[in-house]
């Protein structure tokens, strides 16, 4: 009887597949920053930057529009690693983090529409704006969302949102590199306030691609 128990636990232990620990997810972030980079730049080349773009990095609010922006990908791409995780690695506090980065942005912006006297022109496209930033949401979101589909999310309404807003800001970064456009009230209406509507979608498809 003995024998037989040892040989059944020598079977089992045999049979047994090795489990592949799960990065770390700063590991993880890392590798969503490096691919969304590489993506951007690549967009960046095909569509061609805004010709005035080397005299726009002259002007501060602009700047620190952009710095915000890549703050908020930043924080987003982390958080959103963190969240796939059910105990968030015990880094609750940077898992929010955010939060601060888009009242840092809200900040920005305030005072780059205050800067903005006279205002500039608006341009013709509206509409167009947020239709492009959403299809260059689309690939980021995509392989975002694939990866975090491999772990266990507790909190996956807010892990839908964070991560599809982590796309997002990609697209919105490609856009005010290339779009040949000043006028922040634009900026404002076309490219942040769908923001809101992204981040609700976002808590929609985290319960159905990322509940388990």
């Amino acid at each position: 009887m003995k024998e037989d128990f040892e040989q059944l636990i020598e079977t089992l232990a045999e049979d047994a597949a090795a489990v592949k620990p799960a990065p770390h997810p700063l590991r993880l972030s890392m590798k969503w920053l490096g691919a969304a980079a590489a993506y951007l730049a690549i967009s960046l080349t095909l569509s061609g930057p805004r010709p005035d773009l080397a005299q726009k990095f002259h002007e501060p609010w602009f700047v620190a529009e952009l710095a915000s922006l890549l703050g908020i990908f930043i924080a987003t791409s982390l958080s959103a690693a963190l969240l796939a995780f059910p105990d968030l690695h015990q880094k609750r506090g940077i898992a929010f983090s955010p939060t601060w980065m888009f009242a840092l942005f809200l900040l920005v912006i305030y005072f780059a529409w205050h800067a903005d006297s006279p205002p500039a022109p608006l341009p013709v496209q509206s509409l167009e704006c947020t239709l492009s930033i959403t299809l260059m949401t689309l690939l980021p979101a995509a392989w975002t969302f694939h990866a975090m589909r491999k772990f266990a999310s507790t909190h996956y309404r807010l892990a839908g949102s964070i991560a599809l807003l982590s796309a997002f800001s990609v697209g919105a970064l490609w856009l005010r590199l290339h779009e040949i456009n000043d006028s922040i009230i634009h900026v404002i209406q076309w490219h942040y306030l769908p923001m809101l509507g992204i981040g609700l979608i976002g808590l929609w498809l985290g319960k159905v691609l990322l509940k388990w």
